[in-house]
């Protein structure tokens, strides 16, 4: 691992306190990254002190409507040189010192392996019932996935999270890179095609960092809406692979898990949560016999439709 040059690229908009705290802590880890890509939406928002503050920044800006999930990060990547490119989100915050070590050991293991994803932990204000999603999705056992595995994982075999992952530059750029135009999702996508290439996504319980969210049921609404649309845009990485399933078996173990902990109230929550997701992801799925006005309502990504 001692040749091996790391470059972090992290879309960013409005980015407040906590993002000099990322910058500070990947600064600090005991693998040495060689560039932190800053892909920045609109100029504006963006905080100059923070360049001069950290030399190891470089900070690529672009409007609003120039944003998408695939283009900004595939654009990103070109700019990279690096052998590992470590793809993050402005709120995620390594938990230690050796998150960028392990991904790159996860990552570098196996020739085979493309990806390597790093296990999410709840933040200080999750709520008890994101804490148990956290752990169902993000378990303390490390695993790589290959074409073998979709029988048992099914749609779980393409999981991968853009939250905090490495991707080999050369594989990356043999297989095309990102999808270009994503709503949603262009990291499971790619991992898709990783997987149907023949290659495979290594998931690093050892490799942390915390990340949670306590959304509300429309933004989970809104969410699952994007992710069906993703879903339905690319049936060559999902036709027969389908979701369903893994949403149903979260929900039981939730709901399971609950009852253990004498924290029954928080059932109905879960329910109208779950109805919510699946309503949503129904609808995406589906967007096709939408009308427009219906379509941009249900989605949390307008910009996307703007033609």
């Amino acid at each position: 691992m001692e040749n091996i040059k790391v470059d972090v690229i992290i879309p960013a908009y409005h980015p407040g306190k906590e993002f000099s705290t990322l910058i500070e802590r990947l600064t600090k880890q005991t693998f040495p990254i060689h560039r932190i890509i800053v892909m920045n939406t609109e100029e504006t928002y963006w905080n100059k002190e923070l360049e001069e503050k950290f030399s190891i920044l470089e900070v690529h800006h672009l409007k609003k409507q120039e944003f998408d999930h695939g283009a900004t990060r595939a654009w990103a990547a070109e700019l990279s040189d690096a052998d590992v490119m470590v793809f993050m989100t402005q709120d995620a915050l390594p938990a230690d010192k050796s998150l960028i070590e392990n991904l790159v050991k996860a990552l570098t293991e196996d020739e085979k392996t493309g990806a390597a994803y790093a296990r999410q932990l709840p933040n200080e204000n999750c709520s008890f019932v994101e804490k148990y999603t956290r752990s169902f999705n993000y378990p303390d056992r490390s695993a790589v996935k290959t074409k073998d595995d979709l029988p048992v994982y099914g749609i779980k075999t393409f999981f991968c999270s853009n939250v905090c992952a490495a991707y080999k530059r050369d594989i990356y750029q043999k297989l095309g890179g990102f999808v270009r135009k994503a709503i949603f999702n262009e990291d499971m996508i790619y991992a898709g095609r990783l997987i149907q290439e023949g290659y495979a996504v290594a998931y690093a319980a050892d490799a942390k960092v915390i990340h949670s969210h306590n959304y509300s049921c429309m933004q989970q609404f809104h969410r699952n809406f994007d992710l069906g649309v993703s879903q339905a845009e690319h049936p060559e990485i999902f036709a027969g692979v389908p979701s369903e399933g893994e949403g149903i078996k979260l929900v039981k173990k939730t709901i399971n898990y609950l009852i253990q902990k004498r924290k029954i109230w928080l059932i109905p929550g879960v329910i109208l949560q779950s109805g919510c997701k699946y309503a949503g992801y129904l609808s995406g799925k589906n967007y096709r016999k939408l009308p427009r006005k219906m379509i941009l309502w249900c989605t949390m990504n307008r910009e996307y439709w703007k033609v």
